[in-house]
Formats: C-alpha cells, structure tokens, sequence
C-alpha cells in the first residue's frame, strides 16, 4: 500500500493563505504522487472557517504550538483578535482528516503559525524567525504523522522511497 501524504493546499497552488495568495512547491514528484492518489489537501485554517483574506496571525511571546496546544499560549492577530480556538479547530480537523485517509506523512508549508514545522515567527509580527512547530503540525506529530515542511521535500521522498 501506498504511503498517503497530507499536504498543504497553498502547497498545490491554491490561493488559501493569509494574504489570498498561493506558494505553489513546483516538484516533479508532487505531480507523480497526485496522479497515484497519494496526496490529501487542506488548509487548516480554512477548514476551521476562516476567511481569505485573513489578518497575519502569531502564536505570541515565542511560543510554540505544543504551548498552544497545552493551554499555555495564544495565536493572536496583528489586529489583536485571538485566533486560538480557531487554530486548535484547525489542527483537530487536520489530524481527523489525517488519520481518516490513513496519512502517514505531512507536507506543511514552513513559518505558518499553523503548519510551520521547522519555523515559525516569534509573535512580535516583526519578521523575526524561531525554531519551533505550528499548532497543525504540533497536533499531527502528536498524533504520530511524521511531518516535513516545504524545503525537506528530498527527506520525505527518500522517507516514502525507503523498503518499508
């Protein structure tokens, strides 16, 4: 059976983000792996209602989204709206998609407050960069879905290329 990979929707060309734009990830695989029916797309935070365009959001005071995740943080707006239930919406409807489509891999897009996996941004809506998880990919790791952003698409080939 064929390894199933959730990924992203601004990953493959929809105009979901923040800011109603897409940020396409233009590889041959990804086109292989559509045509076998491996990929199952979504954008969190339009899964949870959330409008596009919609203000940037942060998860605030450097924290992450396993602090989200744990009731110790907020995902605020630059407008100053808290955003957190739709956040933990947004990553309850991913990991519930994940597991029903049998996703054993993620594809997220990095530095969203949301599906960021190696990055996300600091809460200061400064541009400044921190290691750390989303609250999507928080969720989805927890659930045991092995997740990879965007720049580690060569790892998640050689992940699902490898002799199960």
């Amino acid at each position: 059976m064929q390894s199933k990979i959730l990924v992203s929707a601004c990953l493959m060309g929809h105009a979901v983000r923040y800011d109603g734009r897409a940020k396409p990830l233009l590889h041959p695989v990804i086109e292989k792996w559509r045509v076998e029916g491996r990929l199952v797309t979504i954008c969190p935070e339009m899964s949870a209602g959330m409008a596009v365009p919609r203000a940037p959001a942060e998860i605030g005071h450097g924290a992450t989204g396993e602090d989200v995740l744990a009731g110790k943080a907020d995902v605020i707006e630059l407008t100053g709206g808290n955003v957190t239930a739709e956040f933990l919406q947004a990553a309850d409807n991913a990991v519930a998609l994940a597991t029903a489509a049998g996703c054993r891999y993620a594809l997220l897009i990095d530095g969203s407050p949301s599906c960021g996996s190696s990055f996300i941004y600091d809460g200061t809506f400064s541009g400044r960069r921190q290691a750390g998880n989303g609250v999507t990919a928080a969720a989805l790791k927890a659930a045991g879905v092995e997740v990879f952003s965007d720049r580690e698409i060569e790892r998640l080939i050689a992940c699902i290329e490898a002799p199960e």
